[in-house]
């Protein structure tokens, strides 16, 4: 890998399901450090590229590289193994399990670091002898994003991290995604509906529509733009390419 390099590259990416592509010819890339949105109304083939890159959804053509490295014949649990932490929608704790047993679950001979989750998510170590499924949604998605920075990842893939919690949850959890990328290095692809809250924290956003890519810029000039926002909120696709 040279320094320069992106952590993430996705070339000509077209991906879906039952031979059927969702997500058609996308190039997008995410520098270490970075932020970026990828937004779109529902159905656009966000939540798709996220699964792509985890390897959860096998592409049907382009490349996805990783620290410069062509994915194509890793599996899911080798990417994560290397780097690749995915926060699914639904959070995806144990609600049987304390919010420090969830530290203690890694994969094979990997241990996760508990004290980062905590350094940045100060709430947690209050409640790291609460059961999961007694912690309001907010916690339970404060536990899944520490859990997935406690693994140190190099890309952290973040799908509607807002889902069923107000959006005064979701201003006070993103800007702390956006400190750790910065501080540590790690890259993040963020999918999320509450559009100016994701642009407020990003570096760069991608738009898709119908699952190609309509927009893409700095998220300053995306958050101004009207249009994106009615378009992403409503469903609307008449988002003018022109203007990317």
């Amino acid at each position: 890998m040279t320094g320069d390099r992106p952590v993430l590259e996705t070339e000509g990416l077209s991906a879906g399901y039952d031979g059927a592509p969702v997500v058609r010819a996308l190039d997008l890339e995410v520098d270490a450090g970075e932020v970026v949105a990828l937004l779109g109304p529902n159905g656009a083939g966000k939540t798709t590229t996220l699964r792509a890159i985890s390897g959860l959804v096998h592409p049907m053509a382009g490349t996805i590289r990783f620290d410069g490295d062509d994915l194509a014949d890793v599996s899911p649990a080798a990417r994560a193994k290397r780097g690749i932490a995915h926060v699914p929608e639904g959070r995806g704790v144990f609600f049987g399990l304390t919010v420090a047993e969830h530290f203690r679950l890694g994969h094979m001979n990997e241990r996760l670091d508990a004290d980062a989750a905590y350094r940045y998510f100060p709430a947690l170590a209050e409640l790291e002898h609460r059961r999961a499924g007694l912690l309001s949604g907010g916690e339970q998605q404060m536990l899944a994003l520490g859990r997935a920075l406690a693994r140190r990842p190099r890309l952290m893939l973040l799908d509607e991290m807002s889902l069923g919690l107000a959006p005064i949850i979701v201003e006070r959890l993103l800007p702390v995604v956006a400190d750790y990328a910065r501080e540590s290095g790690c890259a993040v692809l963020l999918v999320e509906q509450h559009i100016q809250i994701a642009l407020t924290v990003a570096d760069r956003g991608y738009v898709l529509a119908h699952g190609e890519l309509v927009m893409h810029d700095a998220a300053a000039v995306l958050a101004a733009d009207h249009q994106l926002i009615l378009s992403s909120y409503l469903g609307e696709s008449e988002i003018d390419a022109e203007t990317a």
